[in-house]
């Protein structure tokens, strides 16, 4: 079990006031944290495949992000219409 010293140092580094009923509250509370992280140590993880991320890299559509050929006489279509344009650029106002 985590120590009472141990929880006033980390409350100390997270910058909390406990007062002592919190202590003994976060004294269980972390040391069942990890305890837990002590059974996960045990749990056998070499056919598990590493990801970089939690979730599937595809889009908001379930799609792979792919870039679409342009058809070059709707681009230059759209680039004259715009009020404003330095050459294949469409110039707009600046934000920041």
């Amino acid at each position: 079990m985590i120590s009472k010293e141990e929880v006033k140092h980390i409350a100390k580094l997270a910058r909390l006031g406990l007062v002592p009923k919190e202590i003994e509250k976060m004294q269980k509370d972390l040391s069942l944290v990890l305890d837990y992280f002590n059974l996960l140590k045990g749990v056998d993880v070499s056919k598990v495949e590493p990801t970089s991320h939690s979730i599937s890299k595809l889009g908001v559509f379930g799609r792979e992000d792919n870039a679409k050929k342009k058809n070059l006489e709707e681009v230059d279509k759209l680039i004259d219409a715009a009020p404003e344009k330095e050459e294949r650029y469409i110039k707009v106002k600046e934000i920041l």
